[in-house]
């Protein structure tokens, strides 16, 4: 199983909470971060993209850096580990990014891919007039589907001709290009696993529960039958927070801890900016990560117990058909990325042996 770390480009990581510890993004950290998972054997890093955070008593991702640029320096500082960066569809054309790609990938020959998320939050994109209007939440996926067929064509052969309703190549021109950029999506609703089965090479998808780490099953499941239509190869990498400590009842405490002190301001500003996308489905990323029930960290499968019980969890988690491998977050990252370079991935089975 792979092991990727979702780095904190905005403040605070993932914990929407005034007990959790806070910080500023920045290029030192997320360097110490990315250096110290590499000499673990860390697979993968991938950073998201914020442009507008949710306010509350911890101005939590309010502060951001921005993806490409960030990547590009660590791509620079690092030699084995993979670097993904990620894309706001609507904000940058595909040809410019395939040319960033194409940068990125003379700094780290064969190590950099693309994440293309659509964008769901309003709030974004309507500070730069760049919010395409109601109807992108329904459209998203066939403006992403244009979107990645034209980053696709340049990305592998340097050329476009695109002719699409929102995208109109003319000889478009990328050179030099990169041999193999691997393309990511964060979708786990149907018309996004249906098209990261089609564009994608891995889909990016959310854990669930506390302590329950096979619960995502059913989102394998689904990205399979996509697949199987389409006839592609296509990864799954499901997303996890990690709250470890020496003993099961030293980091459940921890957690309550962070609950306990959930930024109710915060929350409220996510709740209000994905429920327009969370009505468009169930299954879809925002309903998971804004409703109520943990929100404090969006929802995302957390794993809380020993570093004994988080390995023993993690080694579930590979078990699942169709995991190709897992992207943490931790409460404390460097700490944290430490603790399982040292205390977790020696007791995995899928593991052992790497790093130190």
């Amino acid at each position: 199983m792979e092991i990727g770390v979702f780095i904190p480009i905005g403040n605070n990581g993932w914990l929407i909470s005034e007990a959790a510890p806070q910080y500023m993004p920045s290029f030192a950290l997320n360097k110490e971060i990315v250096q110290k998972a590499e000499k673990y054997g860390f697979d993968f890093a991938l950073s998201m993209i914020k442009l507008r955070g949710f306010g509350g008593k911890t101005q939590f991702w309010e502060h951001n850096l921005e993806s490409f640029t960030l990547m590009a320096g660590l791509a620079a500082v690092t030699d084995k580990i993979k670097i993904f960066a990620t894309a706001a569809t609507l904000t940058i054309p595909p040809a410019i990014v395939a040319r960033m790609a194409s940068t990125i990938d003379s700094i780290a020959p064969g190590r950099f891919g693309i994440n293309l998320v659509t964008g769901w939050q309003k709030a974004e994109y309507d500070q730069m007039g760049l919010w395409p209007g109601e109807q992108h939440y329904t459209d998203r996926y066939n403006y992403l589907a244009e979107y990645a067929t034209v980053l696709r064509e340049l990305l592998d052969t340097g050329v476009s001709d695109f002719k699409g309703k929102y995208f109109q190549m003319t000889d478009c021109r990328v050179s030099p290009h990169p041999e193999d950029t691997k393309l990511i999506c964060a979708g786990s609703s149907n018309e996004g696993l249906a098209f990261t089965a089609q564009y994608a090479d891995y889909s990016f998808a959310l854990g669930k529960g506390v302590n329950t780490p096979t619960a995502f099953g059913g989102v394998n499941d689904r990205l399979k039958a996509a697949a199987d239509k389409t006839g592609r190869d296509v990864a799954s990498y499901i997303l996890f927070m990690i709250i470890a400590d020496e003993t099961d009842e030293a980091a459940m405490a921890k957690w309550l801890a962070y609950r306990a002190g959930a930024d109710q301001e915060a929350l409220a500003w996510l709740t209000n900016q994905a429920a327009p996308n969370a009505a468009a489905g169930s299954t879809t990323n925002t309903a998971q990560l804004a409703a109520p029930e943990s929100a404090v960290n969006l929802n995302m499968g957390t794993l809380v117990g020993s570093f004994e019980s988080v390995a023993r969890m993690l080694d579930e988690v590979a078990a699942v058909e169709g995991t190709a491998g897992v992207l943490l977050v931790f409460d404390d990252f460097v700490a944290g990325v430490e603790n399982f370079g040292t205390r977790i991935q020696p007791l995995m089975t899928r593991r052992k042996g790497l790093g130190g």
